[in-house]
C-alpha cells in the first residue's frame, strides 16, 4: 500500500478526508448535519462540511508524513499537535470561522499518525494502541485556553475526546467497529450499518458535545433512547427506524447535539477502510445516504 513517506501521506489523507464526507453524507442522523438538514445547528450546514473535510486534506498528509515509520514520543506529539493547530486554521479559513471538524481533525489526525507509524494492513486495534500511546505524551507548546469540552469535563467528570484517545479509542474498537461488522454480516445495508454504529456510539459515549448544549438530561435522555433502538433491532427494522425519528426529534428539541459520536463515527469509517483495504475486500457502492 505504501513503502515512502510520501506514498503514505497521500493515501491516509484520501482515507481520512473521505471518511470525514462519509460522515457527513449517512443521512439521517439524529440531531446532526446531514444531506437532509443541519439537526440542531444553526451554524453549520452540508456543503459546509465538505468544504471543510477537503480542505483538510493537506493536514492528514502532514501528521502522515510526520508519523512515518516513527515511533510514539513526546517530541512526534508535539509536531502533531503543531500542525493539527495549522489544521484548525486552514479549517476556519474554509469555513468562514465555523468550527466544523475541530474534533474530528483530533480523533482522525492521532489515528492517521498511528497508521503511518506501523506497516501497512496493521490491524485497527493495533493503530488505536499506537494512537493512544501518542496522546498520552503531554504537548508543552498547547495553548492555555479553556474550550467548551474542557469545561463539561471538569463540571460533568467526564473524560472527553482526550481521554478517549489516551485510551485507544475503545468506544472505536470495542462497540463501533464491532456493531458495524456484525450489521453486514447480517447482511444489513451499509447506510443502516453504519448508522446502527452510530447509535452504539451515541448510546455508550460520554459525549461532551451533548454534555455542553444539553446538559445531564440530553446526554441520558440520548443515551437511553439509542440504547431503544439497539434493543428494537437497529435502525433495520421498522421499529428501530421509528425509534431513531423518535430521537432525533428529542435532540431537537433540546437544541443537542452528538458531535463526539459524530467524529468517532469517522475514526470507526477510517479505520474500517483501512482495514477493508488490506484486505482487499470492497466497500459497497450503494450510497449511504440512501432512504428507506
Amino acid at each position: 500500500m505504501w513503502h515512502t513517506a510520501a506514498a503514505c501521506s497521500e493515501y491516509l489523507a484520501q482515507r481520512a478526508v473521505a471518511a470525514l464526507i462519509e460522515e457527513a453524507e449517512l443521512t439521517p442522523k439524529p440531531g446532526l448535519v446531514d444531506k437532509q438538514n443541519a439537526g440542531a445547528h444553526t451554524d453549520l450546514h452540508f456543503e459546509l462540511m465538505i468544504r471543510s473535510a477537503h480542505a483538510l486534506r493537506s493536514t492528514f498528509a502532514n501528521i502522515a508524513r510526520a508519523a512515518f515509520q516513527r515511533t510514539p514520543s513526546q517530541i512526534l506529539r508535539e509536531e502533531i499537535a503543531e500542525i493539527g493547530r495549522h489544521g484548525e486554521t486552514i479549517m476556519l479559513e474554509a469555513t468562514g470561522g465555523t468550527n466544523t471538524h475541530k474534533g474530528a481533525i483530533w480523533a482522525v489526525g492521532l489515528l492517521t499518525a498511528g497508521a503511518a507509524m506501523l506497516l501497512p494492513g496493521a490491524s485497527p486495534c493495533d493503530i488505536a494502541r499506537t494512537a493512544g500511546e501518542l496522546a498520552r505524551y503531554p504537548d508543552r507548546y498547547a495553548p492555555d485556553q479553556r474550550t467548551n469540552g474542557a469545561r463539561v469535563q471538569l463540571r460533568y467528570g467526564v473524560t472527553g475526546a482526550k481521554g478517549e484517545a489516551q485510551q485507544g479509542f475503545p468506544h472505536v474498537t470495542m462497540i463501533a467497529l464491532p456493531t458495524l461488522h456484525q450489521a453486514r454480516k447480517q447482511g444489513i445495508p451499509e447506510h443502516l450499518a453504519r448508522l446502527d454504529a452510530l447509535v452504539a456510539l451515541i448510546a455508550h459515549l460520554d459525549d461532551t458535545c451533548l454534555l455542553h448544549r444539553g446538559g445531564m438530561a440530553a446526554l441520558r435522555t440520548a443515551k437511553e433512547m439509542a440504547k431503544e433502538i439497539a434493543a428494537l433491532g437497529g435502525v433495520s427494522t421498522a421499529a428501530g427506524w421509528k425509534a431513531l425519528h423518535r430521537l432525533d426529534r428529542a435532540l431537537l428539541e433540546r437544541n443537542a447535539s452528538p458531535g463526539g459520536s459524530a467524529d468517532l463515527l469517522a475514526a470507526t469509517l477510517f479505520l474500517d477502510r483501512l482495514h477493508r483495504d488490506a484486505d482487499g475486500l470492497p466497500v459497497s457502492n450503494e450510497t449511504v445516504a440512501a432512504n428507506v
